[in-house]
């Protein structure tokens, strides 16, 4: 398997849900990466005794982290262009600070990457709260047969609905159904993937990256979708079942959603 990954973690004041995270990561079968964390907290992270062992077991395991502060804050398409400008290595997992991965779960990405040759692949977020929750009329699955294409996906297209397959525990179930393990895994279609995306940093990059951060308000979201649609677009881009992302369900920390870029800015 090819060396080189970066996982970067966008974090502004959960300190109980970054020390989980990165908990996570300590403990994932595929050793060669490195962590960049971008802080924005109040009071800086890094003080949070929880953070600090979790950075610690992963320096012991030989990985090298970054500890990085982005102030003052200018929006998450700033947050996120400020990581990818700090990547060196050929691929960076954009993970959020409230996610939980099982140990496959990095391995398993930069294969199907390395397989595709694509822009991305993402692993949905499941919310165990939900688990009892099914939800059949939002769990239809594409499932790729072939090789992963590029694919035009904009907010006016049926595609766009693919996105309620990521809600709530559906992911899960479709999975449980499929009787899928990490090593049967499959690629599916997606509209897009929230929270835990591994990159090709050159296709990302080529395609703008974060940059139009400049051109939007502070306030806003779906910075990292519109990334994705522009990868997807040129490069293509797909889910991988089963997942073994778990969103640890914390209060958001965006809260103004006005601005919702996909719908704002051409793609």
């Amino acid at each position: 398997m090819p060396a080189g990954m970066t996982v970067l973690i966008p974090s502004c004041n959960r300190p109980a849900t970054l020390a989980m995270t990165l908990t996570g990561l300590c403990f994932q079968e595929y050793q060669d990466f490195a962590v960049v964390i971008s802080d924005q907290s109040d009071t800086p992270i890094y003080q949070d005794s929880s953070v600090r062992t979790a950075i610690r077991l992963l320096e012991k395991k030989g990985r090298r982290v970054r500890q990085l502060a982005n102030l003052p804050r200018r929006g998450l398409a700033q947050q996120r262009q400020f990581l990818l400008d700090s990547v060196e290595l050929p691929y960076c997992l954009y993970l959020d600070d409230d996610v939980l991965l099982e140990p496959f779960v990095l391995g398993n990405m930069l294969r199907a990457l390395t397989e595709e040759k694509i822009g991305f692949v993402g692993q949905a977020l499941i919310g165990l709260s939900y688990r009892n929750d099914y939800r059949p009329q939002e769990q239809a699955i594409e499932l790729w047969e072939g090789p992963v294409e590029p694919e035009l996906v904009t907010p006016q297209c049926s595609s766009w609905q693919r996105y309620a397959l990521h809600n709530a525990a559906n992911i899960l179930h479709v999975q449980e159904k499929l009787q899928l393990t990490p090593v049967t895994q499959k690629k599916y279609k997606v509209a897009w993937v929230g929270g835990c995306v591994l990159y090709d940093a050159q296709k990302l990059r080529e395609t703008g990256g974060f940059k139009f951060w400049k051109e939007v308000p502070q306030e806003h979201a779906g910075e990292d979708v519109l990334a994705q649609l522009r990868v997807m677009k040129r490069y293509g881009g797909c889910g991988l079942i089963p997942s073994g992302a778990y969103h640890q369900e914390a209060r958001t920390t965006v809260t103004n959603r006005k601005f919702d870029i996909p719908k704002e800015l051409a793609l």
